[in-house]
């Protein structure tokens, strides 16, 4: 694995693995936010970088990542390597950014189903690119068993309220909006809601889904 980060307790029982988003590593402030948001919530989070993205950190690379399908394998070896060191027996929650929870829920019911996770959790999904809206990306999100917590800004141009709100997901996916946020829960100012507010309310809505999810004893 890559290059990684920490929060929350280390012996906490719910843990989260999170991946990135398309063009922005896990330093970056949307990421480091809700890392710290989490461990305040006793939350532990591991956030990791694919192999490209640690090759843009080092200066090796700048191409675009690659399609979401080739990048499944190095979650699931990610998974793999952050649970197989531990004490006591562990089911994380995966999930990610954008991108990297693209990534995760393409994964999730194979991880389920074989009992080494208890969760996905998405934070801004990229149902479609923007401005195409007739391109989704969603037929595999019809038919999820795993149970799953997407957290999406009302005006998100990857996916606004009314669009997704048409679509027919899984009954086991549960959508948790955040007031006229966009890809980053930022709203318009406007709007009378901030950033850190929807943030917080983000977190809030992860803690109390991760917590809510079965744990081995």
């Amino acid at each position: 694995m890559t290059f990684s980060l920490e929060t929350g307790p280390a012996d906490a029982r719910d843990r989260l693995i999170l991946a990135h988003g398309a063009g922005a590593s896990i330093e970056s402030p949307f990421f480091a936010s809700i890392m710290d948001l989490l461990a305040a919530r006793n939350i532990a989070t591991t956030g990791f970088e694919f192999a490209y993205m640690a090759a843009r950190r080092t200066g090796r690379s700048k191409r675009p990542p690659p399609k979401a399908e080739a990048l499944t394998a190095e979650y699931r070896d990610a998974v793999r390597s952050l649970t197989k060191n531990r004490k006591k027996p562990s089911k994380p929650v995966i999930g990610g950014k954008s991108l990297g929870g693209r990534v995760a829920s393409l994964i999730a019911d194979e991880l389920y189903a074989a009992g080494e996770i208890s969760g996905l959790v998405c934070l801004g999904y990229p149902f479609h690119p923007p401005h195409l809206p007739e391109k989704l990306r969603t037929a595999h999100l019809e038919t999820l068993e795993c149970p799953t917590l997407i957290i999406q800004g009302e005006r998100d141009p990857f996916g606004s309220r009314a669009e997704v709100e048409a679509l027919p997901l899984s009954k086991n996916i549960k959508l948790v909006w955040m007031n006229d946020g966009d890809h980053d829960f930022g709203p318009r100012g406007r709007s009378g809601f901030t950033r850190k507010g929807n943030l917080a309310q983000a977190a809030d809505a992860v803690a109390a889904f991760v917590s809510s999810l079965p744990q081995p004893r």
